[in-house]
């Protein structure tokens, strides 16, 4: 009985030691982590803004070049690619036809210039029978008209002798310019028409570069305006260019308008049909500064667009403020923010949607995500 009444004294003496030590020995729970925030610092920026279109560069000077009549093409002296000079022969038709209309065109005129030596000849012999009062003058007017007659024939025999030449000069196709040969749709001994495309030829050294520009965007370019032009052949190469026609009709199906720009420079780098892409520079309407942030640093809840802006403290700290901002377009360079910064906000730009007015966070580097 004395043992059992020792060993239950000696428990509660250890269960009493051990609640001692728990109480001096308690551990504080750790505060929760910072979190952390990347940011970007805002900086006034002019209402200027960029926006890029693509296009296609064509010459300055196409012409279509075609046959003013109709044959089987006999000769063709180019083919696409090909550099020709002014004068230079084009293609040729069989001229067959034509040489046969300017003989026969030929032996008229002889014929009507032999006639009329004959009725200028009856004509002189009545005027001195006349004269001599031994024609009447009724025969004397019928000479007359005849010799007119006659000269009137050889001015129509004369015309279409030049007609059926020009005819037959018109079998062979010339450049009008020097240039190059683009297209060349036919073939030899191809029957073709008069007005039927034989060769595209393009010319010039100042290519243009068409674009077709948003409504929303089309007052804004006036004739004139400086832009920036690139093709996709010269990666690193920036061209000057002139905007040079505005158009006043949607192009079809879209609600948008084309817009010819002209290269400043000559260049014969540029060829017709490379792809393009042409800088325009949008002022705002007004004159106020604006900031470009990313679009997903600025939230929108029930009271209106805003930001998170950082203010620092000690250590690479800082806290959360709130500030209701305005926007404007988006643009290749972020979304413009009108009012609602000052220069040099550190605006958050990773980490928005976790974060509230108020909180402590830590501050990282600037730029990518967190």
């Amino acid at each position: 009985m004395h043992s059992i009444r020792c060993f239950r004294n000696d428990i509660a003496l250890l269960l009493l030691a051990g609640f001692v030590l728990s109480c001096g020995s308690s551990t504080e729970i750790p505060p929760p982590p910072l979190r952390p925030v990347r940011y970007q610092e805002a900086h006034a920026t002019s209402g200027m803004r960029v926006r890029t279109f693509s296009g296609t560069a064509e010459a300055d000077v196409e012409v279509s070049l075609s046959f003013r009549v109709r044959g089987n093409i006999q000769r063709l002296l180019v083919q696409r690619g090909d550099r020709v000079e002014e004068g230079q022969l084009i293609a040729e038709l069989d001229p067959t036809d034509y040489e046969l209309q300017v003989q026969e065109a030929e032996a008229s005129l002889i014929q009507a210039e032999a006639r009329a030596r004959q009725v200028e000849s009856d004509y002189d012999r009545v005027r001195g029978l006349y004269e001599n009062r031994n024609a009447a003058k009724a025969d004397l007017d019928a000479g007359r008209a005849e010799a007119e007659s006659a000269r009137a024939q050889i001015d129509a025999s004369v015309k279409r002798l030049e007609q059926a030449r020009a005819q037959l000069s018109y079998t062979r196709l010339r450049a009008p310019t020097a240039g190059s040969i683009a297209f060349v749709p036919v073939e030899v001994n191809e029957n073709v028409t008069s007005g039927r495309e034989i060769a595209l030829l393009t010319a010039g050294s100042r290519p243009d570069v068409n674009v077709a520009v948003p409504e929303s965007l089309i007052g804004e370019i006036q004739r004139g305006e400086a832009v920036t032009v690139t093709f996709d052949a010269f990666p690193g190469s920036n061209f000057a260019g002139v905007v040079t026609k505005v158009g006043v009709a949607a192009t079809d199906l879209a609600s948008t308008f084309p817009v010819t720009v002209q290269l400043r420079e000559e260049t014969e780098t540029v060829r017709s049909g490379m792809a393009a892409n042409v800088a325009f520079a949008f002022g705002s309407t007004d004159e106020r500064e604006r900031y470009l942030l990313p679009p997903q640093s600025v939230l929108e809840d029930r009271d209106g667009r805003f930001v998170f802006v950082v203010e620092p403290k000690e250590s690479g700290l800082g806290v959360v403020r709130r500030k209701p901002v305005t926007v404007g377009d988006i643009t290749g360079e972020g979304l413009e923010v009108l009012e609602g910064l000052s220069d040099g906000d550190r605006v958050v730009t990773a980490g928005v949607s976790q974060i509230h007015e108020g909180l402590e966070v830590e501050l990282l580097e600037e730029g990518g995500p967190s």
